[in-house]
């Protein structure tokens, strides 16, 4: 799922980091800029995750940063649940490896056209995070604006 896409007309942009030694440092912020010419149609947003059956830890925070084009920095604090309350891993596995694409902004509406910055940091309080081995973002614009 993160390295393959498929011949998708609505994928707007999709990207992902392999992550060096699959351990994520704070440190290591990952970084995109995309230019986003479309501000009448509605986007998802996702965030795509890879990690090792090995991960310790059922869930991770991430700090989502965007930076529009005029310099607007706006910030969140997400958390993605990786594994059900059984310990079952989510998203689609194969042997020990776990991929996740989970939606975080949906029928979004970019205010401005132009080059948007959006980096990607692990918020959780071991340094550096283990057993995660890629992470990235997918922008595709809704079924309204195909």
């Amino acid at each position: 799922m993160l390295s393959l896409s498929s011949c998708d007309n609505s994928v707007v942009f999709e990207d992902n980091v392999k992550l060096p030694e699959n351990r994520w440092e704070q440190k290591n912020a990952i970084q995109f800029t995309v230019d986003i010419q479309d501000t009448i149609n509605p986007h998802n947003l996702y965030i795509n995750l890879r990690n090792a059956g090995g991960y310790q830890f059922s869930n991770i925070f991430l700090f989502f940063t965007t930076t529009s084009p005029s310099g607007k920095m706006e910030r969140d604090t997400l958390e993605l649940t990786l594994a059900d309350a059984s310990g079952k891993w989510l998203g689609d596995g194969m042997g020990d490896i776990w991929d996740n694409r989970q939606l975080f902004k949906r029928d979004f509406r970019f205010p401005e056209s132009g080059k948007y910055n959006f980096q990607l940091e692990q918020a959780m309080r071991i340094d550096p995070l283990p057993q995660i081995m890629d992470a990235g973002i997918r922008i595709e614009r809704t079924s309204e604006g195909k």
